[in-house]
C-alpha cells in the first residue's frame, strides 16, 4: 500500500511542482558553512539584522508660482548673460506669443540673442542704436531669468492652467521673493492671500533622484542598497554591513554632473545633465595616440542638444577657445576642447558615442576611471543635504538575527504543539509541520533569488505567513475528515472545495488588505506587507494544494473506513 501511495504522489504534477520550488529554493538559499565564516548564505539582510549605518538625505529645491514684467524680464537677461543695458521700447502681449522691442547702443548679434535661448529674435542697426524685436513668452522669460540668477535647472509646468516653476536649487521663499521683485513680479498668492510656494521638489524629480542614487550606489560596487523615499523631500539609505563613517563618505559622492561650453573668458553654457548620457563603456586607451579615454553615448536630446549649443557658441569654428567643461557638485572634473573632426561633424549632424581622452600616464588613467563613475552613474537632478544619520552594531545585528531565529522556532513549535493536542495523530502533524517549514524555505528562496533583503519586519512576516498558513491546513483537514474519518469520494470532492474556496477568500482579502501598504508605505511597513503576500501566494499556489493530497493518501492508507 505505501509503495502504490508513494508513486501516485510522485506523479501528482502538483507534488512535482512542489519539489522543484523546494530544490530550486534552496539552491538560491545556498547555504554552506565553513571554520572562517561559520553559517552563511546567499540571503542578503537589512540594517538591523546585519549592522551597518542609515542616512537620511533631504532633496533641495522649491516649487511655487511666479508672475514678472516682461520688458524688466528681458531687461535683467540681456544684462546678466551679455553685460549689456537696454531700454524696452514696447511689450506687445499677446494670448501665445508677447513681442518685446528693446534698443541698445552696443552692437548686439543673431549668435548673441541666439544663446540666450529666449526666442526668435530680429535684429536691425541704424543711428549706432541696435533695436531688436524678440518674440517670446512670459514662462520662457520667467524660466530663463530663473535660470541665469540662479545657475540651476528651472522647469515650468501647467497644473490646472497655471504654471508652475520648479526650481531645482535651494532658495527660500523670502529669497525668491526678492528676486522676482528685480523683475517686477512676486510670488502669486492665492484667494486667501498665502503666497503659492513650497520647498521641496515634484515627486517626478524625487522619484528620478532616487532611481538615480541607486543606481550610483551600486556602480561604485556596492550591492543591495536599498533608497527609499519619504514624502517629496526625503530619501532613506540602508548601509548594511557599513560604518557610518563609509556610509557618509559614500553618500557625498553621488552628485549633480553637467556638461557645460565655455562662451567667452570664464563664462560658460549649460549644454546637458547626466541623465542624457546613455551608456558608458570601460576604460580603454589609443595604441596610436597614446590616450587613455572613456567612451560614451549620449541620447537622441542629448546629442541634438550639444550640437545646438556646440554651434550657438561657436565651438564648431574654433573648438579651442570653447572648452567642454564637465562638472560634478559644480566642482570641474573634466575639460577638454572638442577635436577638429569632431567639431567639424557637429556642424552637418549631431554625434552619439564620444570618447573623453585624459592623457598618456598612469594618473590619466586614474582620472579616466574616476571619470567614467561620474559619467556612468548620471547626475542628480537636485543637489541633497545630510539631514540625519545613525549606526546599528553589528553585534547587535547579529543578536536580532539569532532572535529572530529562535522567535520563528517557537512559534512553529507552539503551533505544532496547539495542533497535536487537537487532532492527536502523529500522521496530521508532520505533513502539516512540514509544510509550514517548506513554505519559509521557498519564501527564503524567492528572497534569495530577487536579492531581497530580509530585515525584522520581513521575518515578522514570515512568522505571520505560518500562523495563517496554519489556519488554512486546520481548514483542509477538517473538511477531509467526516466524522473523524475520510468520507466517501465524492463527498470529500465537494468538502474540499468548500475548503479551498474558504482559502482562497482569505487568501484574497490578506492580499488586498497588505497591498496598500506596499505602494504607499515604505521601510518596515513595506517589508511586511510583501513578505506576507509572497508568503500567502506560496501557500495557496504550490503548499497548501499538495498538502491536501498528501493528508487525504496518509489518512486513507491509516484508515480502514474508506469505501
Amino acid at each position: 500500500m505505501k509503495d502504490d501511495e508513494q508513486q501516485s504522489l510522485l506523479k501528482d504534477l502538483r507534488v512535482i511542482v512542489f519539489i522543484l520550488a523546494i530544490i530550486g529554493s534552496v539552491i538560491f538559499i545556498h547555504p554552506w558553512y565553513s571554520s572562517d565564516e561559520g553559517f552563511t548564505s546567499n540571503l542578503n539582510y537589512g540594517l538591523d539584522l546585519e549592522g551597518g549605518s542609515w542616512l537620511q538625505l533631504k532633496l533641495q529645491g522649491a516649487v511655487a508660482e511666479l508672475d514678472a514684467d516682461n520688458g524688466l524680464l528681458v531687461k535683467e537677461i540681456v544684462n546678466i548673460n551679455l553685460g549689456e543695458e537696454v531700454e524696452i521700447r514696447s511689450v506687445d502681449e499677446g494670448t501665445d506669443e508677447t513681442t518685446i522691442t528693446f534698443t541698445s547702443d552696443s552692437i548686439l548679434t543673431n549668435n548673441q540673442m541666439d544663446q540666450l535661448a529666449v526666442g526668435q529674435t530680429t535684429i536691425s542697426r541704424t543711428n549706432n542704436v541696435t533695436e531688436v524685436i524678440l518674440h517670446s513668452s512670459k514662462v520662457t522669460l520667467i524660466k530663463t531669468y530663473l535660470a541665469d540668477s540662479l545657475k540651476a535647472e528651472v522647469l515650468p509646468t501647467l497644473v490646472s492652467d497655471t504654471v508652475e516653476y520648479e526650481i531645482r536649487t535651494a532658495i527660500s521663499q523670502e529669497d525668491l521673493q526678492e528676486l522676482m521683485a528685480a523683475v517686477g513680479g512676486s510670488i502669486v498668492t492665492d484667494i486667501n492671500g498665502d503666497a503659492l510656494y513650497k520647498e521641496g521638489v515634484t515627486t517626478e524629480t524625487r522619484d528620478m533622484t532616487k532611481e538615480i542614487l541607486s543606481d550610483k550606489l551600486n556602480s561604485l560596487g556596492l550591492k543591495d542598497i536599498p533608497v527609499k523615499t519619504v514624502g517629496d523631500d526625503y530619501i532613506l539609505i540602508d548601509f548594511a554591513g557599513i560604518d557610518l563613517a563609509t556610509a557618509k563618505n559614500i553618500a557625498e559622492k553621488p552628485g549633480k554632473f553637467e556638461i557645460r561650453i565655455l562662451t567667452q573668458g570664464n563664462e560658460s553654457k549649460h549644454v546637458l545633465y547626466g541623465d542624457e548620457i546613455a551608456a558608458v563603456s570601460i576604460v580603454g586607451f589609443h595604441e596610436d595616440e597614446g590616450q587613455w579615454y572613456v567612451p560614451f553615448t549620449l541620447t537622441d536630446t542629448g546629442a541634438l542638444a550639444l550640437q545646438e549649443v556646440a554651434t550657438e557658441t561657436g565651438a564648431t569654428t574654433d573648438p579651442m577657445s570653447h572648452n567642454l567643461v564637465m562638472y560634478l557638485d559644480d566642482n570641474e572634473v573634466y575639460s577638454a576642447p572638442l577635436s577638429y573632426s569632431a567639431a567639424s561633424r557637429l556642424e552637418e549632424v549631431p554625434i552619439y558615442a564620444w570618447q573623453a581622452s585624459t592623457g598618456p600616464d598612469e594618473d590619466s588613467k586614474t582620472r579616466a576611471e574616476e571619470l567614467q563613475i561620474h559619467l556612468r552613474a548620471g547626475a542628480l537632478p537636485v543637489n541633497v543635504e545630510l539631514m540625519g544619520s545613525g549606526h546599528v552594531d553589528a553585534s547587535l545585528g547579529a543578536q536580532f538575527k539569532s532572535q529572530a531565529v529562535i522567535a520563528g522556532l517557537l512559534a512553529l513549535f507552539a503551533v505544532a504543539l496547539v495542533i497535536y493536542r487537537r487532532y492527536r495523530k502523529p500522521e496530521i502533524l508532520i505533513p502539516m509541520v512540514g509544510t509550514s517549514i517548506s513554505e519559509v524555505i521557498m519564501i527564503l528562496g524567492f528572497a534569495g533569488a530577487v536579492g531581497w533583503q530580509l530585515d525584522l519586519p520581513s521575518i515578522a512576516g514570515i512568522i505571520a505567513v505560518i500562523g495563517t498558513g496554519i489556519d488554512h491546513l486546520v481548514i483542509i483537514t477538517d473538511e477531509v475528515l467526516y466524522e473523524g474519518k475520510l468520507p466517501p469520494r465524492k463527498v470529500y470532492l465537494s468538502r474540499i472545495t468548500k475548503a479551498f474556496s474558504i482559502i482562497f477568500a482569505a487568501a484574497a482579502t490578506t492580499i488586498i488588505a497588505m497591498s496598500p501598504l506596499v505602494v504607499m508605505g515604505f521601510g518596515a511597513l513595506k517589508g511586511f506587507a510583501i513578505t506576507t503576500i509572497v508568503g500567502v501566494l506560496i501557500g495557496i499556489l504550490i503548499a497548501r494544494p499538495v498538502y491536501a493530497k498528501v493528508i487525504h493518501e496518509v489518512l486513507q492508507a491509516n484508515s480502514t473506513d474508506v469505501e
